[in-house]
C-alpha cells in the first residue's frame, strides 16, 4: 500500500512512457502523459495528474521506462578485471578464463569495497534498479548492498572444492574435508541477515558456487535450504566445456542431467549461463536431450552474453530458449557492469548463432531484462509501470545525439546510446541517480581506490602464476614496446 504520509512525486509531460497494458499483459508505449508516484509506489502512469505534488520533474524529451531486473553479477571482482581479461582465454581449456587466469587476478584489501561501489554505480546509470550480487562475502558487504540504494540479493557464493590448473590444459580440484559445510553455514547466515537488513531493500539468495566444485549432498542440500527459506537457488552450470566434461566424465550425464538427476533441477533454480547444452556445436554429446529436459523443468537461465563472447562463446541460442518457453532473465557477468549493452549482445549474439535476424526481437530481450527476471525472482511488483507497483524507474533523454533520430525509441537506446542517454534512476521513488551521476557513492575515489587494487593485483600476478608470467606477459599491452 502506499504510504499516504509520503511525499508525491510527479514526472510532468513525459515525451514518452513505457508503461504496462494490464489487459495484453505487455509493455506499451505511451506517448505523452505524466508518471506519479507517492513513496515507493507508482500511482499514475499516463495521462494528466491533477493532484497535489511535493516534487515536480520535468519530463518533456524524456522516456520513462521500468527499472531493469539484473539477475546475475559478481560485483566485488569483476570491474577490475577491465583491460586484463578483455581478449584472454586458455586455447587448452576451451578457451575459457575461469582456470587459469581469474584465479591470479583478483582484489585484495579494500579493492572488493571499490570494486562493488564502481559495479553499483554502473548499474544504476544503466537503468538498473535490481541487482543480484554473487559474491565471495567481505566486511561490510550487505551496508554496501543497502547504501547503493538499489534493490539487491545478496547471494555469498561456497562450494566443496576449488579449482587451478598447473599445466593450462588440465583443471585439478582440491576438496574440502568439510565438504564446504563450514562456508556454507556463513552464507546461510549472511542470507538470513539480508532480509533483516535496515534498508529494507535486501534479500537474499543460496548460491552453491559451480556444479564441478560442489558435491551432490551441498547442492541438494543448498536447494532444500533456499526452499525452506522461500527464496531462490542460483549455480553456475553449462558454462564451460572445461566443466561440461569434467561432469560427463565423473557421472556419464550432461551438467542438465546430473542437475535433473539430484532433483534441483526444477522451478526455484537459476541456472547461471546454461550455454553448453548436448546439442551446442561444441558439445557433441548425441543421445541426451538437454533442451527439452530443461524446457520441460520450470528452472531458469540467467543468460550474460558479454562475458562469453570475448571468448568467442555464445549461447545456441537466446531465442530459442524463450520459444522453448525456458525463463530467461538478463545478467551483468562482467564489466561494465552495463545492462543496455548487455542487452544489445544478447540481441546480437543469438542472431549470429541462429544465423535468423528474425530470431530475438528487441521486445524479447527488454521482457528479459524487466518481467522476466522479476519472475524469476519471484517478484510481481518490479519490472513494470502500473499503480500499485514499485516506483523502480530510469529516465532516458530522446534529445540526446546517440538516440536520434528518434523512430523507435527503445531501439535506439538499446542498440545505440545505451547508459550515455540515461539522466535520471529511481527505486523506492528514491533518485539513484540524477541528471547522469551516480548519487550513492563518491564514483571518483571508488575508481581511484580500484585503480590502487587493480595495480596491487597486477604486482602479484607473476608470484600466482604457475609459468612465472606477468600480466603483461598473459595479456600484452596494446601497442606497448613490452
Amino acid at each position: 500500500m502506499t504510504d499516504q504520509t509520503a511525499r508525491t512525486t510527479v514526472i510532468r509531460n513525459c515525451a514518452m512512457i513505457l508503461g504496462w497494458d494490464a489487459e495484453r499483459q505487455s509493455h506499451r508505449l505511451i506517448e505523452g502523459g505524466d508518471v506519479v508516484f507517492t513513496g515507493d509506489t507508482l500511482v499514475q502512469v499516463g495521462g494528466s495528474w491533477t493532484g497535489a505534488a511535493d516534487e515536480v520533474i520535468d519530463g518533456a524529451g524524456r522516456i520513462v521506462c521500468p527499472g531493469l531486473v539484473d539477475i546475475h553479477s559478481h560485483l566485488s571482482s569483476e570491474p577490475m578485471n577491465k583491460g586484463m581479461l578483455d581478449e584472454l582465454g586458455s586455447p587448452g581449456l576451451r578457451m575459457s578464463s575461469l582456470y587459469e587466469f581469474m584465479p591470479l587476478f583478483r582484489p585484495d584489501g579494500d579493492g572488493p569495497r571499490y570494486a562493488t561501489q564502481v559495479a553499483l554505480s554502473e548499474l544504476a546509470m544503466s537503468g538498473v534498479t535490481t541487482i543480484v550480487d554473487l559474491a565471495v562475502p567481505h566486511d561490510g558487504w550487505l551496508d554496501l548492498l543497502g547504501a547503493s540504494g538499489l534493490r539487491a540479493v545478496a547471494a555469498p557464493m561456497y562450494r566443496s572444492a576449488r579449482w587451478f590448473t598447473k599445466t593450462g590444459h588440465s583443471v585439478d580440484y582440491e576438496w574440502a574435508e568439510d565438504d564446504g559445510r563450514g562456508v556454507m553455514e556463513e552464507a546461510l547466515a549472511l542470507v538470513d541477515a539480508a532480509a533483516k537488513h535496515p534498508s529494507g531493500r535486501l534479500t537474499g539468495m543460496v548460491a552453491p558456487a559451480q556444479i564441478d566444485t560442489c558435491s551432490a549432498d551441498l547442492i541438494r542440500d543448498s536447494f532444500a535450504a533456499a526452499q525452506e527459506r522461500g527464496l531462490k537457488m542460483q549455480i553456475h552450470a553449462a558454462q564451460s566445456m572445461v566443466e561440461f566434461n569434467e561432469i560427463t566424465t565423473r557421472h556419464g550425464r550432461t551438467p542438465v542431467e546430473w542437475l535433473h538427476d539430484l532433483g534441483v533441477l526444477r522451478d526455484g533454480t537459476i541456472i547461471g549461463h546454461g550455454i553448453f547444452l548436448n546439442d551446442h556445436p561444441w558439445a557433441g554429446w548425441p543421445g541426451s536431450k538437454d533442451f527439452d529436459l530443461l524446457a520441460a523443468s520450470g528452472a531458469a537461465v540467467a543468460h550474460c552474453p558479454t562475458v562469453f563472447q570475448r571468448r568467442g562463446v555464445a549461447m545456441r541460442s537466446l531465442g530459442r530458449y524463450i520459444r522453448g518457453g525456458i525463463p530467461m532473465g538478463i545478467g551483468t557477468d562482467t564489466y561494465p557492469h552495463n545492462m543496455l549493452e548487455e542487452m544489445r549482445h544478447a540481441l546480437i549474439n543469438s542472431r549470429l548463432m541462429s544465423g535468423d535476424v528474425y530470431d530475438l526481437r528487441t521486445s524479447d530481450v527488454f521482457n528479459a531484462a524487466t518481467t522476466g527476471g522479476a519472475a524469476i525472482l519471484g517478484r510481481d511488483d518490479i519490472g513494470r509501470l502500473a499503480p500499485g507497483l514499485k516506483a523502480d524507474l530510469f529516465m532516458a533523454d530522446l534529445r540526446h545525439p546517440a538516440m536520434r533520430p528518434v523512430r523507435d525509441p527503445l531501439a535506439s537506446l538499446i542498440y545505440v546510446a545505451a547508459e550515455r542517454a540515461v539522466t535520471d534512476t529511481f527505486v523506492d521513488g528514491r533518485a539513484v541517480v540524477r541528471d547522469g551521476k551516480p548519487l550513492a557513492f563518491d564514483f571518483e575515489a571508488a575508481l581511484d581506490g580500484l585503480e590502487a587494487a587493480q595495480a596491487r593485483a597486477r604486482e602479484a600476478f607473476a608470484g600466482l602464476d604457475f609459468r612465472g608470467r606477468t600480466d603483461r606477459d598473459a595479456a600484452p599491452i596494446t601497442f606497448a614496446d613490452s
